[in-house]
């Protein structure tokens, strides 16, 4: 599974420190970049810092020309894109330059679309959140099918263990994931009462899809592409599976940094595993498609529609939304646990994302529900610090500490 990109105390505290401080001014580079400055929105809400030219604009060029991001960014304030800059490239075998149309692995930045389809069958009246396990599926210890409930997974306070994963193992079909995930959550044990945070055990994201498609009879990936993507509008994303990442052109490759610091293509180099602490010995191209509940690849524009399609009852009738992003349980003085996501609150504001990150792999999406705002970052490298990044967004947009609000993934 995608590495779960939810920030801890200790790099909460050291990235709002980091932060705090303004970014250089630097040049921009030249055909490695598009830049995209929206519909001439003149508010007077919206900060200099979050415009073409401004200093989350050179913070993110200065990244670039240092070689530490390849990716997207893009800043959209009440529909209307306030900036997009492309760096970098998505295929360098073939010559394939990052921009907007390019959709990048989200890792654990995909977990909340996992929520959503819960959230849509919990208000046709299909399933309630205070179910249990065992309501829908077996092969479960007797306590696990008999306490859990698909709240205490969503909102990752199940008290579930899950066991080691299989990092080295290539798989071949949708098929071999689907089965190989059915039983690896199926040997999770509870370590801990129910109701106690579990730091985001991997069988808290499994199950609830396992149970989506006990009720909906169709497979979780065909479920989201149907019911969220197609209907947000998000065209350019979906559940691609190895064989579409080596062939779809309009895929961003993930660009692996080794022990030896040379970098290579993850999935193109199967038999190269990442060296990060945070990562050891995985490789995603490994995963044939990404594990049920997990991942997916999405454009930045995507992730914008989403945000709005939240907003607006699209995806979501508006109070299932709200249960969507309410606070659930306290990770610092002002950072939350929502379902699948943290949200926290920054300089009077709330501020709602969730970020990921794999070998070769850095997704980040943010949403600001009092400003109108949505921040999107999508990256296909190592080397750049995702929460810094995140964090100097939140800075632009909020003009507060970004790490003094809670958490960013």
């Amino acid at each position: 599974m995608a590495f779960d990109g939810v920030w801890d105390r200790r790099s909460l505290l050291r990235g709002a420190a980091v932060a705090a401080g303004a970014a250089a001014t630097v040049p921009m580079l030249g055909a490695a970049v598009t830049a995209r400055a929206g519909g001439g929105d003149t508010d007077s809400d919206i900060p200099p810092d979050t415009l073409p030219g401004g200093a989350y604009d050179k913070y993110v060029a200065q990244l670039a020309a240092a070689g530490k991001f390849s990716g997207v960014v893009l800043l959209s304030h009440k529909g209307r894109t306030v900036l997009s800059r492309s760096y970098g490239m998505a295929d360098k075998e073939k010559g394939i330059a990052n921009s907007e149309d390019i959709a990048f692995s989200l890792s654990s930045a995909g977990k909340p679309f996992q929520a959503v389809a819960v959230l849509q069958l919990a208000q046709q009246g299909k399933l309630k959140l205070s179910d249990t396990v065992g309501t829908y599926l077996t092969g479960f210890t007797k306590d696990i099918a008999e306490q859990v409930t698909i709240h205490h997974m969503l909102a990752n306070i199940s008290g579930m263990e899950s066991p080691d994963e299989d990092v080295q193992r290539i798989f071949q079909s949708r098929e071999e994931v689907q089965e190989f995930y059915g039983q690896w959550a199926r040997h999770s044990k509870l370590a801990a009462p129910v109701g106690t945070p579990t730091g985001h055990a991997g069988a808290e994201i499994v199950i609830p899809a396992l149970i989506v498609q006990a009720v909906t009879g169709k497979t979780y990936w065909d479920y989201v592409e149907e019911n969220i993507f197609k209907r947000c509008g998000m065209t350019g994303s979906a559940f691609f599976t190895r064989p579409q990442w080596l062939t779809d052109a309009h895929i961003a490759h993930p660009y692996m940094t080794l022990a030896d610091g040379s970098v290579v293509d993850a999935v193109r180099n199967l038999d190269k595993s990442s060296s990060n602490p945070s990562t050891p010995g995985k490789n995603p191209g490994r995963g044939f498609i990404d594990a049920p509940g997990d991942g997916g690849f999405a454009t930045a524009p995507d992730l914008v529609r989403f945000a709005r399609a939240l907003s607006d009852g699209t995806v979501l009738e508006r109070p299932y939304a709200d249960v969507l992003t309410a606070a659930k349980s306290p990770h610092m003085p002002q950072s939350f646990g929502a379902y699948q996501m943290p949200v926290r609150i920054v300089s009077g504001q709330w501020v709602h994302g969730r970020a990921g990150a794999n070998p070769g792999v850095g997704a980040s999406w943010n949403i600001y529900p009092y400003t109108g705002w949505v921040g999107v970052i999508l990256g296909n490298g190592d080397g750049v610090a995702l929460q810094e990044l995140s964090g100097r967004e939140v800075q632009a947009v909020t003009g507060g500490a970004p790490g003094g609000g809670g958490g960013g993934g």
